[in-house]
């Protein structure tokens, strides 16, 4: 039994089948076959029952699946903790879209002036594929909005950040004094699509008012929303930390009268694996972060 077949047999597990799993470590389906086909004549016993493309766990599976997560988050916390120096080495970090592009090109900067032999290795990724790789050891920190939950994972809160309304510059919203959620309710919404945590954000926010936001089309960046918004698509909630300025001037932002939508922004990470004085540090400089406000942007505030 060797630590990398027992990766692999992890791997498989967790993406649910070999040809996926030799996709992820970028291997040939074949070699990670074999690998699984050589940890199961070593313990006499089959791991798993091939459904089609899709794979199931024997008993004997299960019970290596168990072990083998032990064994490998002590074998790599082990070799962390005999490197750790606090100065050198990886931090793997993970931030949603609608945050990564805007708070993190600072906070790295921030990181990096402290330590500057360090590295870090910067993702963007949805809010499920965080708490999967955090999870799985695969990212040391991840940075993401509430509510989220992950039984084995431990979240801080960092900071709450409002939601903005984002209208065209000619819309009839732009003349008025005030506006308040109810002036949304038979407006087209332009959201981005569900595997973006910030679409149920604005979804929960408006059901609590006993309205759903009629969409009238969904996009994958947030600057594409923007971008329909001042063509006249639609309106749409914006984080305010993404309301920067618009050259052309066709984007108007303000805060609701009233109640105003916010989110949460929260760190994230696996309080069961070893956290090197690197990540520890990274975590710090993470909560000490200012988040980036829209003061140059055009932002229209209420009367």
């Amino acid at each position: 039994m060797e630590i990398q077949q027992l990766r692999l047999f992890l791997k498989v597990v967790e993406l649910g089948g070999f040809t996926a799993a030799a996709r992820d470590c970028g291997l040939s389906q074949p070699a990670i076959s074999q690998q699984i086909a050589r940890l199961e004549a070593s313990l006499g016993r089959p791991l798993f029952e091939r459904q089609g493309r899709r794979v199931a766990l024997t008993e004997a599976g299960e019970l290596l699946r168990r072990r083998a997560m032990q064994i490998v988050s002590l074998v790599e916390d082990t070799a962390r903790l005999l490197r750790d120096d606090g100065e050198t080495g990886k931090v793997t970090v993970s931030a949603i879209p609608t945050v990564a592009p805007y708070l993190m090109p600072d906070l790295l900067r921030s990181f990096h002036d402290r330590h500057p032999q360090a590295r870090v290795e910067m993702n963007e990724e949805v809010t499920e594929t965080i708490l999967r790789r955090c999870g799985g050891g695969e990212i040391d920190v991840g940075v993401l909005a509430l509510p989220a939950s992950r039984g084995y994972l431990k979240f801080e809160p960092l900071f709450d950040e409002e939601l903005l309304l984002a209208t065209a510059a000619d819309h009839p919203l732009t003349a008025r004094d005030r506006v308040e959620l109810d002036d949304l309710r038979d407006l087209p919404f332009v959201l981005l699509d569900e595997a973006h945590c910030l679409s149920e954000d604005v979804r929960s926010f408006c059901r609590r008012r006993m309205f759903q936001p009629v969409a009238t089309g969904r996009a994958t960046q947030l600057a594409t929303v923007q971008e329909l918004v001042a063509q006249g698509f639609g309106v749409s909630l914006i984080p305010a930390m993404a309301a920067g300025p618009d050259p052309s001037g066709r984007l108007r932002y303000r805060s609701l009268d009233r109640e105003r939508p916010v989110r949460t922004i929260a760190a994230c990470w696996n309080p069961d694996r070893y956290q090197s004085r690197l990540t520890l540090s990274f975590l710090e400089t993470l909560k000490a972060v200012v988040p980036p406000t829209p003061a140059s942007a055009p932002v229209s505030r209420p009367r």
